[in-house]
């Protein structure tokens, strides 16, 4: 049998604290969500001022990149190179902004950032996994 990390609920809390603190330095007003490495939500944060279908996003990004072990920007950049097959996948947030969790070779959660462009969506949700200090 192999072992492998699994993130803990103080985990959880202090990306999503990175995140929020990376959000409200920048003035973006986002959705967090952070799951586990089988795309379960852990946390669903709403800051205030984002658009209500941020909340379907963000967990739908961050499944993504937990279920991919990828970013999900790989994914978006497939179908923008006229791979558009790729969108019957069975996976729902494919647009940047999701990160895996990488925890000695292993993923071991994602979050998810909808709100902002999609490249600050990903700046979020880097600077809270960078709290980890992985």
């Amino acid at each position: 049998m192999q072992t492998k990390p699994v993130m803990t609920l103080d985990d959880v809390k202090k990306i999503a604290a990175a995140a929020e603190a990376e959000a409200k330095a920048n003035n973006w007003p986002v959705v967090i969500a952070i799951v586990d490495d089988g795309g379960h939500l852990m946390w669903l944060q709403r800051l205030d001022g984002v658009a209500p279908i941020s909340s379907q996003i963000a967990p739908a990004k961050a499944a993504t990149a937990a279920l991919g072990k990828r970013e999900s920007k790989i994914y978006e950049d497939i179908i923008n190179n006229g791979r558009f097959s790729f969108l019957s996948a069975p996976l729902e947030g494919m647009l940047e902004g999701g990160v895996p969790i990488i925890v000695d070779g292993q993923c071991v959660g994602a979050v998810g950032v909808s709100g902002v462009k999609s490249a600050e969506d990903a700046q979020i949700a880097k600077a809270g996994i960078a709290a980890l200090g992985l």
